[in-house]
C-alpha cells in the first residue's frame, strides 16, 4: 500500500485557491429582470436552497428579481416550525423560511401558484410566509413570459 507522506488537513487550512475570480463582476444595467423558476420539494436536495441564495445574489447585482414557485416548489414558500411554527426543530430546518424572508425584504418578489398551494399540497394561503404573493394558476405561464418578452436572466430550479 502507498503510505501518505503530508500532513493531514487541519481546520483553517485552504484546500483551493478560493479567491482568483475568473470573471468579471456582472451587475445589472437600470431595468433588467430575473426570473428563479422552482419546481422542487423543500429539503428534497441542496438545490431550492442553492437558488435561492442565487436569487438574492441576482437581486444584490440590480436586477429586479422574481421567484416563481409552483407545483411542488410552493413547499419552500409555506410557514414551517417544530413544535411550533417558527421553531427550529433541527439545525437548518428554517433556512427556506429565513431566506425568503431575507429575498423579500432585500425588495425581491415571490409568487406561489394557488393550485398547488391547495391542490397539491393541502395549504391555505395563510400558510405561506408573509410577503409571498398568490397567484391563479394560469398565471404561472404568463410570469415566464413576460420575463421572456423583458429579455430577464431566466434560471429554473427542478428536481424529478
Amino acid at each position: 500500500m502507498p503510505k501518505v507522506t503530508h500532513p493531514a488537513a487541519q481546520k483553517g487550512d485552504f484546500l483551493v485557491d478560493y479567491e482568483e475570480k475568473v470573471f468579471e463582476d456582472v451587475k445589472a444595467e437600470p431595468g433588467e429582470k430575473a426570473l428563479v423558476t422552482f419546481h422542487t420539494v423543500a429539503f428534497e436536495g441542496s438545490i431550492g436552497f442553492v437558488n435561492l441564495l442565487q436569487a438574492t445574489r441576482l437581486q444584490r447585482k440590480g436586477y429586479d428579481t422574481s421567484i416563481l414557485l409552483y407545483g411542488p416548489g410552493v413547499t419552500l414558500g409555506v410557514k414551517r416550525g417544530f413544535p411550533k411554527l417558527g421553531d427550529a426543530a433541527f439545525p437548518g430546518h428554517q433556512n427556506f423560511n429565513e431566506q425568503i424572508t431575507k429575498f423579500i425584504a432585500e425588495g425581491g418578489k415571490v409568487y406561489a401558484c394557488r393550485f398547488a398551494l391547495q391542490a397539491l399540497y393541502g395549504h391555505g394561503e395563510g400558510a405561506l410566509i408573509e410577503g409571498i404573493r398568490p397567484i391563479n394558476p394560469l398565471d404561472v405561464l404568463d410570469v415566464v413570459l413576460l420575463h421572456k418578452k423583458a429579455g430577464a436572466v431566466i434560471i429554473d430550479t427542478w428536481t424529478l
